[in-house]
């Protein structure tokens, strides 16, 4: 192959898409005609192997492609990205919530997008050129947040860091954790949710659902932080995967939608008594390992109208910020089912060893039977003949 080859590494938020998808992602000047010729000819791989447009990819497969096509000198100049106005740079940046060399960390409001789509125009991808800064390049987007989440982003400054980011997060060693308000109280105060995910029929991949039999597997813990009576709680939410909508999904699924959220809770997700009608998931917290070593741990202030609904609701801000980071999950249905099945097993073989006892006693207490290997005989009683005197009882010694 050519020396001029281009290499990608599908990121996290791209696991499990269709490879024509991903070129509609992040390669839009490239046409469907151009990838299905370079599909056809050999020229595009994943991971070394000859792929085809509608192949699904995973995080952390690397895509090879050809060089794009030579621009014509007379073919006039298309700017990616249109310039922004100062009120959008000044917008991007008052974000910004962290920045070093490799990376910018955004505290995303409600209701911006991260990324553009059908009628989509203003979303963060459209604003970073107003964060670039003195980088050598433009930043570059390593995971998203829905519309309506608000909280962390992170944003890759150079392509190195990008590629980083994009494997930590791929490998699950970022870690990630949401505060949500759900509705009723969940009856296990510390649980985990185990339901695949899939593609709900009929939305045109725009809703999801618990799908048992062809689900991407999908797995969150979460931990009850404090509840207004039986009506609401405050919860502490941690995807141990990434699917698309996994938390407010999950939720749903165990009875208790985020409040706000009427495309996966209905009316019933909408509280009254002056709760906002707004989504409360928040993206409160981020820990990630450095590219150049160390690692980022980062916390965003909650928006305004979640903040009012726990002060509304008596609930103390604190009380989330004691939660402890690294305490073990509950083991998962897949653990539980394994060490069901070794306990039993442990169950069955001490059972037969006490049946090989019984069975080693009985057979020895019959007549004419052996003594087992390594057994000691009994000794014999000894017998006296009939009509004799018992002997003279032997005096005790004495120790002077």
């Amino acid at each position: 192959m050519s020396e001029d080859m281009r290499t990608f590494d599908v990121g996290f938020d791209d696991d499990g898409i269709r490879l024509d998808r991903w070129f509609k992602r992040h390669q839009p000047d490239t046409s469907f005609t151009t990838v299905a010729m370079w599909a056809r000819t050999g020229q595009l791989r994943v991971d070394g192997a000859r792929a085809t447009p509608g192949d699904r990819i995973a995080a952390g497969q690397s895509i090879r492609m050809p060089p794009p096509e030579p621009v014509r000198a007379d073919a006039p100049k298309k700017r990616e990205h249109p310039e922004l106005s100062p009120e959008q740079t000044k917008f991007i940046q008052e974000l910004v919530i962290h920045r070093d060399a490799q990376a910018i960390v955004l505290n995303k409001p409600p209701g911006l997008a991260t990324q553009g789509g059908t009628k989509t125009f203003e979303h963060v991808d459209a604003l970073l050129d107003g964060v670039q800064f003195d980088g050598e390049s433009r930043p570059k987007l390593v995971h998203r947040l829905d519309k309506d989440t608000s909280g962390v982003l992170l944003i890759a400054r150079t392509t190195r860091a990008a590629g980083y980011f994009a494997k930590a997060f791929s490998s699950r060693s970022a870690k990630k954790i949401y505060w949500a308000l759900v509705v009723g109280v969940p009856s296990i105060e510390d649980g985990t949710i185990d339901l695949p995910i899939g593609k709900q029929p009929g939305s045109g991949g725009e809703k999801m659902h618990v799908d048992e039999a062809e689900g991407s597997p999908a797995r969150t813990r979460y931990r009850v932080i404090e509840m207004a009576g039986n009506n609401t709680a405050w919860v502490e939410l941690i995807p141990h995967t990434g699917r698309t909508h996994q938390l407010r999904v999950h939720m749903a699924a165990i009875g208790h939608p985020i409040v706000g959220d009427g495309k996966y809770g209905g009316q019933a997700a909408f509280l009254t008594g002056g709760i906002s009608r707004k989504m409360h998931l928040h993206a409160r917290r981020l820990r990630i390992d450095h590219p150049d070593g160390g690692e980022i741990d980062i916390q965003a202030e909650l928006p305004t109208h979640f903040a009012e609904s726990l002060k509304h609701l008596g609930f103390d801000e604190m009380l989330g910020n004691m939660m402890p980071l690294d305490t073990p999950p509950p083991p998962s249905k897949a653990v539980k089912k394994q060490q069901a099945k070794q306990h039993a097993k442990n169950v069955r073989k001490d059972r037969k060893g006490e049946r090989r006892n019984r069975g080693g006693e009985a057979a020895a207490a019959r007549p004419g039977a052996k003594t087992p290997v390594g057994a000691k005989p009994k000794p014999k009683p000894k017998l006296k003949a009939p009509g004799a005197k018992p002997g003279p009882k032997p005096r005790p010694r004495t120790q002077g």
